[in-house]
């Protein structure tokens, strides 16, 4: 059975600079080894007539998300910056969602979670896959542990089916383990994790 249709979205996760990039202010160990095999998954994705969502982090220059601010996190992804962008190589064919514009953390490609508050409000991530008529997901990108972990999560939560492919991650591993225990947690929580 072929991984795309025309009812199947492939969300690429934060492949941005500052995570993707070896000189970016939070990069993921091999991060950028993963944007060939992502595109590919774009390519295969578009050629089926599915359709194909980039989540972006587009933080404010104070927010209670970094390090210097409160939060636990260098500064990142600030809004009109080069780290900010999506990396150089990675193709991009369809709408961008932004998450933490308005100083949340921003985790999920779907939700944004204000740090002080908790109180959660929607990504345009929802709306799009809803009105493209998706029922059902591939999920890619950065990181495992982290944004990938939470959004897909989220997908489930939404109901919707999910797949997160191993070659198209990467984790921060802050701890050793975490993006292995991440795979672990969303196969729990009912995604698929496809390893080959």
């Amino acid at each position: 059975m072929t991984r795309y249709d025309p009812a199947t979205g492939l969300i690429v996760v934060d492949v941005q600079n500052d995570f993707a990039h070896p000189e970016g202010s939070l990069a993921v160990k091999d991060g950028t080894e993963i944007i060939p095999s992502i595109n590919a998954e774009i390519e295969a994705a578009l050629r089926a007539g599915g359709r194909v969502f980039y989540t972006r982090d587009w933080h404010p220059p104070v927010t209670p998300h970094f390090e210097k601010d409160g939060g636990i996190w260098p500064v990142h992804c600030v809004a009109g910056t080069w780290g900010a962008e999506l990396h150089p190589a990675l193709r991009v064919e369809g709408p961008v969602a932004y998450k933490g514009a308005n100083g949340e953390d921003g985790y999920s490609g779907f939700t944004m979670r204000h740090p002080e508050s908790g109180e959660t409000q929607p990504t345009e991530l929802a709306a799009l896959l809803e009105a493209a008529g998706v029922e059902r997901l591939v999920i890619v990108g950065l990181a495992t542990d982290y944004c990938v972990l939470a959004t897909a999560l989220d997908a489930r939560a939404l109901g919707y089916p999910s797949t997160v492919l191993a070659s198209g991650v990467r984790a921060v591993d802050l701890q050793p383990g975490d993006g292995e225990r991440a795979l672990a947690e969303m196969q729990r929580a009912g995604v698929e994790v496809e390893t080959g």
